[in-house]
């Protein structure tokens, strides 16, 4: 793509050349004309005007001839070294890369510039923009989202199913459900349980009474009467809806503490006996010795991928929620604690000295090669568009400073000749 600016280069660059060449033109005309003029005439002035320009041509012509041929052949004539930068590109890709690194990728030059990073200001002061921290949000959402829909199914199954293994084939299965057990009776989940079971069973009994009255008939001899069975039904049905309502009411009830040793005991039959340590671990070993786990892993990681993957696509997704909580919490954390900003200053000086460091040679390589692979007429034309423009002053300086110096010669010869 063309740069815009390339254009006003050349235009510069063609305007300082004729400046340049117009002052030697001039020179040249005056020496013509001086010359001329001393045929017919013995006005002393024209010599010195004369070696003036006779100087300044050859100034002129001199540092011409040095700057055309930094870039081309003088009149289009292969001399010997001119041309330069076309035939020596590859020395000076080289020279150049051997500058930069020497120079500016020194440890004494980078580390007054490297010193002054302050990386956590800059992380502060970006997140303080809400816009800033929504694009983080989305960057890290559609990030997450393309590695779980990526990721290979069967090598995420395949980690899952060899750390379920390695945990369950050392796992004792026995003091696993002993400790859960325990969990539950340290919170009271048994006594909710058995709160819940008794107060259903009394309102199955009560609102079954017609039940518990027809099974009584059935059961009773058929010379007793039908009153006497449904007063023995209702005594049945009374009785035991009333001896559950006063296990429900009552927190120490007999059934209640048996219940609590009996499953104390269950804990420690669990946890202690030889036949349930041995039970378990045959379930254990026909667990591991199937594939069932291989079959669990896949299935639960297809769950945890579409979870994820529909959460991330949805208007309200917990997890970009969760990441805007985060990054919120993280700035504020990071803008309050002076020791972390410090440390991460520390890191990111202490990262970019040794990587830079570490990384000269390549930048001096990757000049070189660059400035070595342009093609060199290419390379020519873009230095001498850059600083052609200036090196014309050259030229102009050289016209007047060797004119000048002509007319100091010129002098110093008269009176030597005069005296």
């Amino acid at each position: 793509m063309k740069d815009p600016a390339d254009d006003i280069k050349k235009r510069q660059l063609k305007k300082h050349k004729a400046i340049a060449t117009g002052l030697f033109l001039l020179m040249v005309a005056v020496y013509a004309l001086t010359t001329w003029a001393l045929k017919n005439s013995n006005f002393i002035a024209l010599g010195y005007i004369k070696a003036f320009a006779e100087a300044a041509m050859v100034g002129a012509l001199a540092d011409w001839f040095a700057v055309t041929a930094l870039f081309h052949h003088p009149l289009g004539i292969p001399i010997p070294h001119t041309n330069l930068i076309e035939n020596r590109k590859k020395s000076i890709g080289n020279n150049l890369g051997g500058f930069v690194v020497s120079n500016f990728l020194n440890a004494a030059t980078l580390r007054p510039y490297i010193a002054q990073i302050k990386i956590s200001a800059f992380i502060t002061s970006w997140l303080g923009h809400a816009k800033n921290k929504a694009l983080l949000c989305e960057a890290i959402g559609r990030m997450l989202k393309d590695v779980i829909q990526k990721a290979n199914d069967e090598a995420v199954a395949s980690f899952f199913t060899a750390k379920a293994k390695d945990l369950l084939k050392d796992a004792k299965l026995n003091e696993v459900l002993a400790a859960g057990l325990d969990i539950i009776v340290e919170r009271g989940d048994q006594v909710r349980m058995l709160n819940y079971i008794v107060t259903k069973l009394r309102a199955y009994v009560i609102d079954n009474e017609a039940m518990v009255r027809d099974r009584v008939k059935n059961e009773s001899h058929f010379l007793i009467p039908g009153f006497v069975d449904n007063i023995i039904a209702a005594k049945i049905t009374n009785g035991l809806a009333k001896y559950l309502l006063e296990i429900e009411e009552d927190p120490d009830h007999k059934i209640r503490q048996e219940l609590n040793n009996q499953l104390s005991k269950f804990i420690s039959d669990v946890r202690h006996s030889a036949k349930w340590q041995e039970e378990l671990n045959g379930v254990k070993e026909i667990i591991l010795s199937g594939n069932k786990i291989e079959q669990y892993a896949g299935s639960v990681w297809k769950q945890i991928q579409t979870s994820i993957v529909n959460d991330l696509e949805s208007a309200h997704s917990a997890i970009q929620t969760y990441l805007k909580h985060l990054i919120d919490d993280l700035s504020e954390h990071l803008n309050k604690d002076r020791p972390l900003q410090q440390k991460l200053d520390r890191w990111a000086i202490h990262t970019a000295y040794k990587f830079i460091l570490k990384n000269t040679d390549r930048v001096g390589a990757l000049i070189s090669d660059t400035v070595g692979n342009w093609e060199g007429k290419e390379l020519s034309n873009k230095l001498e568009l850059e600083v052609g423009k200036d090196l014309q002053f050259i030229r102009i300086n050289g016209t007047i400073v060797g004119g000048l110096m002509g007319l100091i010669i010129y002098i110093v010869t008269r009176l030597i000749e005069n005296s």
